[in-house]
């Protein structure tokens, strides 16, 4: 076998970069993959696989699973959402504080961008909360996906119409818009699906050790749990697109 291929490479200079700033976003990129990797994969595991499946058990075999599989999965599931988002907003942030704008300061825009895209985040959030508290659409989970997906839409477009500011990038523009859907599929994990599923598990737990009956309550939860998680799972489409369009694909910006 020829060596001389290998020995080059092992010869070649490591042309490493001459700051640390280039390590801490590159840390900050695989903290953000890797646990969005694990959360995402859940939130597809939940809708391609658990919930279907689940109907299908005797309830023995279903009460097993929500006690001891469920809450496992969750805390996957949850705290790599927390990872995912926490990792990607700090590298965002990073970006806009060093990003040159048009001869202007570095990062001279910060703030402004930061408070408008909470403001916009926090109210689609809201709206779309709401909308699932009304039982039709719980219902018709379908119904539900197509409202949320245009409210997000509209945030999407309320998004490039007030944060852009003189020399914007398009990455952090796309990550912006893809940033803003995922801390929205977030706050959608921890503020209905994991506050719904708590109670889900403690009342089947209950139920299997002192033969209790689950409240009719579980029901309306079970449907808010589905509902927001089948929303997630569309939201992850155009998020995952704007994330990889961020480095790979330029349309918005400069």
């Amino acid at each position: 076998m020829d060596a001389t291929p290998l020995a080059a490479i092992l010869q070649a200079d490591a042309l490493l970069p001459d700051n640390a700033m280039p390590h801490v976003q590159m840390a900050l990129r695989w903290i953000h993959l890797l646990a969005g990797i694990t959360w995402i994969g859940l939130l597809y595991f939940f809708n391609l696989v658990s919930i279907p499946v689940a109907p299908t058990l005797d309830p023995a075999t279903r009460s097993k699973v929500v006690t001891t599989l469920v809450p496992r999965a969750l805390w996957w599931f949850r705290w790599g959402a927390v990872v995912t988002v926490l990792a990607g907003f700090i590298y965002w942030v990073l970006l806009l504080k060093d990003e040159p704008q048009n001869g202007g300061t570095p990062g001279q825009y910060l703030w402004r961008t930061l408070v408008i895209w909470f403001a916009l985040v926090i109210v689609t959030w809201a709206i779309q909360y709401f909308l699932l508290l009304a039982p039709p659409l719980t219902r018709h989970v379908w119904l539900y996906v197509i409202l949320v997906l245009l409210v997000v839409g509209a945030m999407g477009h309320f998004i490039m119409q007030f944060i852009p500011y003189p020399g914007a990038s398009h990455r952090v523009l796309s990550i912006a818009v893809g940033g803003g859907i995922g801390f929205v599929m977030l706050l959608n994990v921890w503020g209905i699906v994991w506050r719904a599923q708590k109670r889900l598990i403690a009342w089947t737990r209950e139920s299997a050790e002192k033969g209790t009956t689950m409240p009719p309550q579980a029901e309306v939860l079970a449907r808010q749990v589905r509902a927001a998680s089948r929303a997630n799972a569309w939201l992850s489409i155009p998020m995952l697109f704007f994330m990889a369009a961020a480095s790979h694909y330029p349309l918005l910006g400069s």
